[in-house]
C-alpha cells in the first residue's frame, strides 16, 4: 500500500529547474534511499515533501483518510544541519518540540523521557545542548523528528557530518526506526543505503534516473566482475585486456583494474592461466559482482 504519491513534482528557481517532474510512490512500512550527486535536487525534493518548500507544480498526496490538507502533522523531518537552542537542555528541547506537535505538557514530558533513553541521551538529559557532540546532536535531532510518532520520517543526509562512531550510532537507530515507520532518507554513503533500505531512487540533474526495489535492481543490473591490482611494470599488459573476448568492459584507476566479464568462470580461468604463463605480478585478484556504487555511477553519468 502506498503511503505517499508524488506526481509531476517540479521546482524552479527563476530560470533554473532544480526538480523536474518527479513521479514516484513511497510504500507504507518501507525504507527508501534518495541518492544522487551534489546538485541533483535531493534536498529540494525533501523540503517539498516535508511541506517546507512550495512546489512550482505537481502534486504530493498523503494516502491517509484522516489526514487534513496540511500533511506536516504526519511527517517527521531532520535537515542535514539541524539547528538547536544550545542554551536548552536535551530534555527541555524535546519537551518543547513535543508541545509544538500538540502533545499535552504531561504527554510531552513522558515522551521526552522515553525518547532520551531510546537515543542513549538519558544521562545527558539535563546538559545544555551546546555541550553535546555532533553525534549526540544528531541523535537528539532524530528524537525530535519522531516525537509526534510520524507516519513518514524524512532525513536529509543524516550521517554525513558524523565521525565513524556517531555514524554507527545513528545507523543503528535508523535500523530500529524503519521497523516502526516509513523512512525516506538521502545519503552520499551508498553502503548505508545497501545496509538498511528496501527501495532506491537515484536522481541526476533534477530527474529520476533509476528507481525500484533494491534487491530487484541489483539482480537486474548486477554483473560478474573481477578486480585486479597489477604491478606498475605490467600496466601495458593490463591495458591490453580489453581485447579479450570474455571481457565486456574495463576500467582502470592507477594500477587497479575493474573488469566486467561475460562469463565469470571462463574469465577467471583464462586470466589466471595468462598471468602464470606471462609471469605477471598481481598484488590482488578478486572475484565479485558490481555494487550499488557501480549502478549509481553508471546512472548519473548516462
Amino acid at each position: 500500500m502506498s503511503l505517499l504519491e508524488v506526481s509531476g513534482l517540479t521546482k524552479q528557481f527563476g530560470t533554473s529547474t532544480a526538480v523536474d517532474r518527479l513521479s514516484f510512490t513511497i510504500a507504507q512500512g518501507r525504507c527508501m534511499a534518495l541518492l544522487g550527486p551534489n546538485g541533483a535536487g535531493k534536498t529540494t525534493t525533501l523540503r517539498m515533501l516535508s511541506g517546507l518548500l512550495e512546489p512550482t507544480s505537481g502534486t504530493i498526496r498523503f494516502n491517509d483518510a484522516k489526514q487534513q490538507t496540511d500533511i506536516r502533522a504526519s511527517i517527521g523531518y531532520l535537515p542535514q544541519y539541524p539547528s538547536f537552542f544550545n542554551w536548552m537542555s536535551g530534555k527541555e528541547f524535546l519537551t518543547f518540540s513535543a508541545e509544538l506537535a500538540n502533545l499535552s505538557k504531561k504527554e510531552a514530558t513522558v515522551r521526552a523521557d522515553e525518547l532520551l533513553e531510546r537515543v542513549s541521551l538519558k544521562d545527558a538529559a539535563k546538559r545544555r545542548i551546546g555541550s553535546y557532540s555532533g553525534g549526540m546532536k544528531q541523535r537528539l535531532g532524530l528524537a525530535q523528528a519522531i516525537v509526534h510518532r510520524p507516519k513518514l520520517l524524512i532525513l536529509d543526509e543524516p550521517v554525513s557530518a558524523l565521525d565513524p562512531q556517531g555514524r554507527r550510532d545513528v545507523m543503528e537507530l535508523l535500523s530500529e526506526l524503519k521497523r516502526e515507520t516509513t523512512v525516506l532518507f538521502s545519503t552520499h554513503v551508498l553502503h548505508d543505503a545497501e545496509e538498511i533500505c528496501d527501495d532506491v531512487l537515484i536522481m541526476s540533474n533534477g530527474k529520476i534516473v533509476v528507481e525500484g526495489e533494491l534487491q530487484q535492481l541489483m539482480r537486474t543490473h548486477q554483473k560478474p566482475q573481477l578486480e585486479l591490482v597489477v604491478a606498475q611494470r605490467h600496466m601495458e599488459w593490463a591495458r591490453s585486456l580489453s581485447n579479450r573476448p570474455y571481457i565486456e568492459s574495463l576500467e582502470m584507476t592507477a594500477n587497479r583494474i575493474s573488469i566486467q566479464v561475460k562469463d565469470l568462470d571462463l574469465a577467471r580461468i583464462s586470466l589466471l592461466r595468462e598471468i602464470a604463463d606471462s609471469n605477471i605480478t598481481i598484488e590482488r585478484f578478486e572475484v565479485g559482482k558490481t555494487t550499488l556504487e557501480d549502478l549509481f555511477m553508471k546512472a548519473v553519468q548516462a
